[in-house]
C-alpha cells in the first residue's frame, strides 16, 4: 500500500470515531418560581389517644348511622327477600313439642325438618321466637349471626332427628371431635414452675401470684368435681411437662370414661357441649358448665348441694387464665381482648340456654 493511500485510511478511521462537532458548553440553571403568600404552618403533634379514641367511635357511629338509613323499608320492598312476609311470631306447643310459628308456618332447619323443641325448653323457645320477631326482612334470616339460636338449636334438632333413624354418624363425629381437645386442654396446659432463662417462676410483680400457681389453683376444683362425681375412676394429668413441648396423653382408661360418657349424652346437651369446647377450647371447662346447667344432671348436683355455682363468669374465667395474666401485665388491646372475652361469654349462655329445662 502506498504512503498516499495509508494517509486516506487514517483520515477515513479519524472521522468515523469522531463523536462531537460543536464544543460543548456549560449548563444554565432555570431560576425556581416563588410562591407568594404566608408560609406553610407548623407541623402540629397527633391527636391524644382518648381523643382519637372518641373521634374514632364518633365515626363509627356515623357509618352505622349511615347502614341504617340505607336499610330497606319493609313498607316498600325492592324485592321479596326485603320483605318481612310474616306478622306475628307465636310459640305453639304440640304433642312433639315446641315449635315457632311465622303467621302459620313453622320454622324449619336447614334440613327441612320442623325445629322442634323439648317440652321442657319453653325459656329457648321464647328466645328463638324472639330472634325471628326482631327480624326486619326474610333475607335476615338467611344470615347465621342474625338468628344464632335458631342455627345452635338447628345442629340439636339434627342430632336428635339422626338418632331417630339409628344413624349414629353425626354423634361420633362430634364426640371423636371434643375428644381431640383433652390432650391440649386450655385447663391443663400449664406454665411451667420457673422460667428457663430467668430461673424464676412467671410473675406479674416481685411477690405476686405466678401464672402457674393461678392456673393450678382454678383447674384443681374442677378437676377434683369431675373425677369424683362425673367420671368416677378417671385420672386427669397436666398436659406439658417440664421438659417437653409435646403434650402428655391421658391414660387409656381415662379416655375410654370420658368417651362413654360423652356418648350417651341427650342430643340438646350434647349439642351444648359441642359448643362450650368449640368456645373454650377446653373439654373439662365444658362438661363441668354442662353438668351444672342441664337438667338432665339434677341428681348428680343433689349429691353435693353445698359446692360452689359454676356459671359464665367462672367458665370464661377458667378458659382464658393466661390472656387475662397477660392483659393483666401487659394491658388490653382494644377491640379485640374485650371483644373475645365478651364473645366467649355469650356462647357460653347460650349453651345454658340450650341445656337448661325447665321443672316440670
Amino acid at each position: 500500500m502506498s504512503a498516499r493511500a495509508c494517509t486516506r485510511s487514517a483520515r477515513r478511521l479519524r472521522h468515523s470515531f469522531q463523536l462531537h462537532t460543536v464544543a460543548p458548553q456549560s449548563a444554565s440553571p432555570v431560576p425556581h418560581p416563588s410562591v407568594a403568600g404566608p408560609p406553610p404552618p407548623p407541623p402540629t403533634p397527633d391527636v391524644a389517644q382518648p381523643e382519637d379514641r372518641v373521634a374514632r367511635k364518633r365515626k363509627q357511629a356515623e357509618l352505622l348511622q349511615r347502614g341504617l338509613s340505607l336499610r330497606p323499608n319493609p313498607a316498600k320492598p325492592a324485592t321479596a327477600l326485603q320483605k318481612r312476609f310474616w306478622k306475628a311470631v307465636s310459640i305453639k306447643e304440640t304433642p312433639d313439642g315446641h315449635q315457632i310459628f311465622l303467621d302459620s308456618r313453622p320454622v324449619r332447619t336447614a334440613s327441612k325438618n320442623v325445629l322442634t323443641l323439648p317440652l321442657n325448653k319453653s325459656q329457648l323457645a321464647a328466645a328463638i321466637a324472639l330472634e325471628w320477631d326482631l327480624l326486619v326482612t326474610a333475607q335476615q334470616a338467611l344470615k347465621h349471626h342474625y338468628i344464632p339460636l335458631t342455627s345452635f338449636t338447628s345442629r340439636a334438632v339434627d342430632i336428635t332427628n339422626a338418632d331417630l333413624q339409628g344413624n349414629q354418624t353425626v354423634r361420633e363425629d362430634i364426640v371423636t371431635m371434643v375428644m381431640r381437645y383433652l390432650d391440649t386442654d386450655t385447663l391443663l396446659c400449664w406454665a411451667p414452675e420457673q422460667n428457663r432463662h430467668t430461673g424464676k417462676a412467671e410473675q406479674r410483680e416481685e411477690g405476686s401470684e405466678s401464672l402457674r400457681s393461678m392456673q393450678e389453683r382454678t383447674a384443681q376444683p374442677i378437676i377434683a368435681y369431675l373425677t369424683t362425681t362425673v367420671w368416677p375412676g378417671a385420672e386427669i394429668q397436666p398436659s406439658l411437662s417440664e421438659d417437653s413441648i409435646l403434650p402428655t396423653p391421658q391414660p387409656q382408661v381415662t379416655m375410654d370414661i370420658i368417651r362413654g360418657w360423652i356418648s350417651g349424652l341427650q342430643p340438646f346437651d350434647l349439642a351444648g357441649l359441642e359448643r362450650a369446647v368449640l368456645a373454650t377450647k377446653s373439654l373439662l371447662v365444658a362438661s363441668r358448665l354442662l353438668v351444672e346447667w342441664s337438667h338432665n344432671f339434677q341428681h348428680l348436683r343433689d349429691q353435693k348441694p353445698d359446692a360452689p355455682r359454676f356459671g359464665i363468669e367462672q367458665a370464661a374465667e377458667a378458659a382464658s387464665i393466661e390472656v387475662r395474666w397477660q392483659t393483666g401485665m401487659w394491658g388490653e388491646v382494644e377491640d379485640t381482648h374485650d371483644v373475645e372475652k365478651e364473645d366467649m361469654k355469650r356462647q357460653l349462655g347460650s349453651v345454658i340456654l340450650m341445656v337448661h329445662g325447665d321443672a316440670r
